[in-house]
Formats: structure tokens, sequence, C-alpha cells
């Protein structure tokens, strides 16, 4: 068999089965993460990025390829979550932007596709670096080309790029050492191989082991995570806007013109948690609104409504609490009123209540919750943007891994947003007592960084497996001591680790110690640090939280 074609309806098919091969192997993914700290979410995070772009793709799977890849992208682009799923939807942004306009592909237009992919993913990060997924991409494009130059049998050219992303795969410890010491090759790439493994099953017709359906979708999975953690904090009829809105418009040339900006400025009105996505044929809108039929009347001024759905959100939630449903005019009559805009609005990203209030004691205005394991999407940072309703947003991603995927979502966004890089919830603190609302968004931003700069933090977790690294032999539950990113400390006693990080950490110039302690940490062990740090370090101010985060047992900040 020969394939010299490549249509929107069999890349679909390609794009489903490499989703659902990375489904199947995101455990595995997971546990090439470097580190032995509990945060191996690499091919979590893959998995349900690809999963949103496959999901997009199979809603609007059609013959023309160039149609097809771009809801894949756009799929991509608001499920990303992590680094690794940034750098991944970016890879097929640049492929999607180089053949929206073809409806198929020949094997050389297809190479040629997936190195202006990597182009483009190496343009989004600030610093790339080899011996990543990014090596991975870029090495099987090339090969890719090579061979796409004289064979136009697309299943060998897949053949070869597939038989290139692995080989790189296994290069990559030769440019990362830290992944020969452990013994590792990238996780990231090992994620894209899968996906390459889902490309070649299908233009070859075969089946793959262990195959997995695709995980529900980014509106499915934030929608499930809303229900478990909000809803049994609020009211039923403190739900302002009570209709999940959603539907497309396909655009007619003898309705209104289309401009998306404008048609998102006068959606706006009509409610809240809006999204708008639009191509040249179709606008997805997702809206929460308590007049649905105005805001569908609204999206036919511009063609043909398809894919509607209206949810009763009030109904929903009294289902979930148990309450009775609310009398609509009752709902009406004490509703509250909508948030006024404001000027200035800071977005922090955090694991643990107790975190989360402390940011919003300190007048951050949206907590998403997220962190380690739990990487937010772009979609849901472009939420809580739009939620926090201000002129000019600062971002604080309190964590590497969401640092691009915040990045994303500014760069979408309509309003002035910037984001401050923070790695950690030490970095956020400073940075957000850092803001001053009398200077300029660009003012603000630029001193905010500065006070990074002032604050050291410290971890303590424990290791998920045995490893060796750094000159230390550490052992499965053994606790460690992370000092600015790097294990320094391993033990297997939660004081001593604590007391023996904080030594490495304290320094002459040390004023104060902020401690964050977390959910599976006695407040008899926090006593008993306490204690001791009060006794050895008596000139250091000393401040505690509890944090209540998952998975780290101490926060230290020291400034």
């Amino acid at each position: 068999m020969s394939i010299t074609s490549l249509d929107g309806n069999r890349f679909t098919d390609m794009i489903i089965q490499g989703a659902n091969h990375l489904s199947a192997n995101a455990q595995m993914v997971d546990a090439l993460n470097v580190f032995p700290v509990p945060d191996g979410d690499t091919g979590t995070n893959m998995n349900l990025s690809m999963s949103s772009g496959a999901k997009e793709a199979q809603k609007n799977k059609q013959e023309h390829i160039g149609k097809v890849a771009t809801a894949l992208s756009k799929g991509l682009l608001m499920g990303a979550r992590g680094n690794s799923g940034v750098i991944l939807s970016q890879l097929f942004r640049g492929f999607s932007k180089s053949i929206e306009q073809k409806p198929f592909l020949s094997s050389l237009e297809f190479a040629e596709a997936l190195d202006t992919g990597v182009k483009t993913a190496y343009k989004a990060v600030m610093k790339p670096v080899e011996g990543t997924i990014l090596t991975v991409a870029k090495d099987a494009a090339k090969k890719a080309v090579d061979i796409a130059v004289t064979e136009t049998d697309l299943i060998i050219v897949m053949e070869e790029t597939l038989k290139e992303a692995k080989a790189s795969l296994q290069r990559t410890p030769d440019l990362l050492p830290v992944l020969k010491e452990v013994g590792v090759v990238d996780s990231g790439g090992q994620g894209l191989v899968c996906v390459y493994e889902g490309f070649l099953a299908v233009l070859k017709g075969e089946e793959l082991p262990n195959m997995a359906p695709l995980t529900p979708s980014m509106d499915e999975l934030v929608s499930a995570q809303h229900h478990q953690s909000v809803q049994g904090f609020m009211n039923t009829e403190d739900i302002e806007y009570g209709y999940c809105t959603e539907f497309m418009v396909r655009l007619e040339a003898n309705k209104q013109t289309f401009n998306e900006e404008s048609f998102r400025n006068e959606l706006s009105e009509y409610g809240d948690s809006l999204l708008v996505i639009s191509d040249d044929e179709v606008a997805k809108v997702h809206i929460h609104s308590e007049q649905p039929g105005d805001v569908l009347s609204y999206g036919q001024k511009y063609g043909s409504l398809i894919h509607m759905k209206i949810e009763n959100m009030r109904e929903q939630h009294s289902a979930i609490v148990g309450e009775p449903q609310p009398h609509a005019n009752h709902v009406t009559s004490t509703a509250p009123q909508a948030k006024e805009r404001q000027e200035y609005a800071i977005i922090a990203v955090s694991m643990g209540t107790g975190i989360a209030d402390l940011f919003k004691s300190i007048g951050v205005a949206e907590v998403i919750e997220g962190g380690q394991t739990m990487n937010p999407s772009t979609e849901d940072i472009m939420a809580s943007i739009l939620k926090a309703n201000a002129d000019k947003i600062i971002l604080l991603p309190n964590n590497k891994n969401i640092i691009m995927a915040a990045e994303q979502a500014a760069s979408i966004a309509d309003e002035n947003v910037i984001v401050v890089p923070t790695k950690t919830v030490p970095q956020g603190l400073a940075a957000a007592l850092a803001f001053n609302p009398s200077l300029s968004l660009k003012k603000n931003g630029e001193g905010m960084n500065e006070a990074l700069a002032e604050v050291k933090t410290g971890l303590i977790t424990f290791a998920v497996r045995d490893t060796n690294i750094d000159g230390l032999t550490i052992s499965k539950d053994d606790y460690m001591g992370i000092n600015e990113g790097k294990i320094v400390e391993t033990n297997t006693n939660l004081f001593v680790t604590a007391t023996n990080l904080l030594a490495k950490m304290i320094d002459d110039e040390t004023e104060i110690l902020t401690i964050l302690y977390g959910e599976d940490t006695e407040r008899s062990q926090m006593d008993q640090l306490v204690e001791y740090l009060q006794e050895h370090y008596p000139n250091i101010e000393i401040e505690i939280h509890d944090g209540k985060q998952p998975l780290y047992n101490y926060i230290f900040s020291v400034e």
C-alpha cells in the first residue's frame, strides 16, 4: 500500500490515534521526569493538551486538511498545560498555519509543515534547551524533509520520521547531562514519539496495543474540577449568570461583517466567562449569561447558528449540593452585582487554600488552583483574566512549568496583560507585595521582577523513587530538601531534613523567614521546628502560615 496524498479525514484519524496512544502511555512519560519529586506531570500535561486538540479536530473532521489542522491548533492552544503542552501546541500551530489553505498534502508538504512547526516552537521558547522535545521534533522534521524530497509515499516518510524521532530521543542524555546522570531519556521527547507512533499506525492501517479512549475535553475537565472544588462553597442564589451557553456561528457573507474583537466586546455585555475563537468560516462562543436567547440572537446577526448547547447552572448546582431549586424571581432579586471594572488585577496560581487566602490578603484578585501536578491550561488562565474584569492584569504563575501557558494566555487576551515569571510561591508573594497601584503596568512589571531576587525558596517534599543525583543517594519516601530548585538534602526524618536545609539557606544577611506548612504536616512538627529556629536564629523574624498545600511539607521563604 502506498499513500501519496493526505486529506483531512485521514489526518483526523492520525490525530486521534496519536492522542489515544499518548494517553495510554502518559503514566510512562510521567515516570521519566528527572527529579524524584512528586511532580512528574509531563505525560499528564501533554495528554490533556493533545486530547484537547484531538477533540476539536474530531468535531471538525472533513476532507480539507487545512481546516482540520486549524481546528487542531485551536484546541491545542486553549488546552495547553505546562511547558511540554505549550511546546506541543506551538509545534502544531506552525504546522497548521503553513497548510491552512491546502485541501490535501503531498509527502513533501507534510514534511515541510513539520519543519515549520519546529521553527514556530523554537521561536516561542525564550531559551531553547537541546536534549528536549524541541530537539526530537527538530531532528525528526529534518529527516522528514530529507526523505520527502525524493519519496512520495507518506508511509515511508512517516516511518523515517518516527525512526529518527526515536534515535534523537535516545541521544537526549548526551545533550542534557542530568538525563544521563539519572539514566532516562527526555520525557517530552518520549511523549512526541508516542504521538508519531499513532500517526504511523493510521497510515499503515495498524492497531497499537493498550489503546485508551480520548480523555475528556478541557471543558469537561474544567467543569469537573469546578464542581468538586467550588460548588459546595457557594449558594445557588449567588449564581448571577445562570445559563452556560455554547454555540458556533457559521459566518455568512450576506450578514453583518465579522470582526472578532468587536464581536467579543459586544458579547461581553451579556455575561461573563466569555471565550471566543474564530477563523474565516466559524466563530465558537462560550459564555455564562442570564439571557441566552439574546446572546443567540446577537450571534445570528453574523450567520447561521450551529452546535448550540444551553445548560441551567442553577439546576446543576442544586442537584450537586442537594438544595431545593430556587425560584427564578428570587434569584433575580438577590443576585449580587457584577464585579466592577478595576484598573488593576493580579492573578496568581497556587495550591492549598491557606496559600490562596494569603495571596488574597495582600491584594491578589483571582487565585487559580494549580501548581505541581496540576498545571492550569491556557483556557483556565484566560477564564480568570476575563473574570478579573480589569484594564491591566498581572499574572503570577508561581511555577516554572506554568510560565509558558501564562504567556500564551497573555498573548491572546484583549486586556493589557503581563506575566511576571515567578517560579515559586515565595517569589509570587514577594512580587505581589512589590505591586504599586500608582505605577504603570510596565513599571510594576519591572519592580515586581526586581523583587524576585530578594527572596530564596526552600521546599521539603518526599521522593517518589530511588535515584542518585548531584552526589546524593535518595531512597523512595525519603524527605528531600530543595534549595532554589536543587536537591541539597535528604533524610528519613522530616525535622532533620528541614533544619539541615535551612542551615544552607540562612546567612548573616537573612532578616525574615516565612514558613508555609502543608496539609500533611502536623502542628506538633511545626512547633518543634519553630522552637529550634528561635533558639538557633534569635535575630530572625519568623512568620508562620498554614498553607494547607499538598505534596510539600514545608515551603520556606528566606529574605
